[in-house]
């Protein structure tokens, strides 16, 4: 079999419903790092709470974060395809606004170093890995660079699609609304063009892999891009309609049913 590029999302795909990498999956991603395969992880987490999954996969390979608005590599000081698309402080700062809206529980503005917040809600355990206290206060003052993205979340879906649509009216073709986190989603603001197909296929050209040779694996909107891009496709079975009418297969097994191991280890015969 050729070598091929696997793009893993993490919550709700690769990620099981306590937000862990079971023994299993890591089992079957090292048996085909070992066939010479990549595993890339291409998320909308930020990096600070998605290192701990690369280095438990034991990586070496490029990530994107920030549903594409960011591509590096961790394991390289110089990575040459790398890139960072940010907001602008202005627009982070213009969006508190927002806690006006009903049910709006945080506004996390994150730039690759630091997260800057309003509102003291935590949406999982692990959103703050060292703790909220060690965040920014999301204020002109202390917000003095450019972030990477914009994160809104609330207690209960349902106000999340007026807030969504409140966002690009009010923001109008400059910048790109995501959801992602599994059981907790946050719809996260991005640069207009942001998308995690764009760090996937930045992340190929690098490796000199074609599209048909790329499995991406995904569950929510902001896998779009990305499932319809690769040659490969597959949605979780937990996944959104919309993405499984795109997708070139969908999983047998849920994320807590080990559905991406399940299938990784049928589609290449592992067994």
């Amino acid at each position: 079999m050729q070598k091929k590029l696997i793009a893993l999302d993490l919550d709700g795909t690769t990620l099981n419903d306590q937000s862990q990498i079971t023994t299993k999956t890591k089992m079957i991603l090292e048996k085909l790092k070992k066939e010479g395969h990549i595993v890339s992880i291409v998320t909308g987490r930020p990096y600070r709470n998605s290192h701990y999954y690369y280095k438990q996969l034991e990586l070496d390979t490029p990530i994107v974060n920030f549903n594409g608005a960011w591509l590096h590599n961790p394991s390289k000081k110089t990575f040459s395809y790398g890139y960072h698309k940010a907001l602008s402080k202005e627009l982070a700062l213009s969006m508190l606004s927002l806690k006006d809206t009903p049910d709006v529980q945080l506004i996390a503005a994150e730039s690759r170093t630091s997260i800057y917040i309003e509102g003291e809600y935590v949406p999982y355990p692990d959103f703050f890995p060292e703790g909220i206290h060690m965040s920014k206060q999301l204020r002109p003052e202390i917000l003095k660079e450019d972030p990477t993205s914009v994160g809104v979340f609330t207690s209960t879906p349902n106000y999340q699609k007026k807030i969504e649509r409140q966002i690009i009216e009010n923001y109008k073709g400059t910048v790109e609304v995501r959801m992602w986190g599994g059981n907790t989603p946050c719809l996260e603001v991005v640069a207009a063009g942001v998308q995690k197909a764009m760090g996937l296929e930045r992340i190929a050209e690098h490796y000199g892999i074609s599209r048909e040779n790329i499995l991406a694996f995904g569950d929510q909107e902001n896998d779009y891009e990305m499932i319809q891009y690769a040659g490969h496709g597959v949605v979780m079975s937990n996944g959104t309609e919309r993405l499984k009418n795109i997708s070139d297969d969908i999983t047998k097994d849920t994320n807590h049913e080990d559905g991406l191991a399940n299938y990784l280890e049928d589609f290449f015969k592992l067994i």
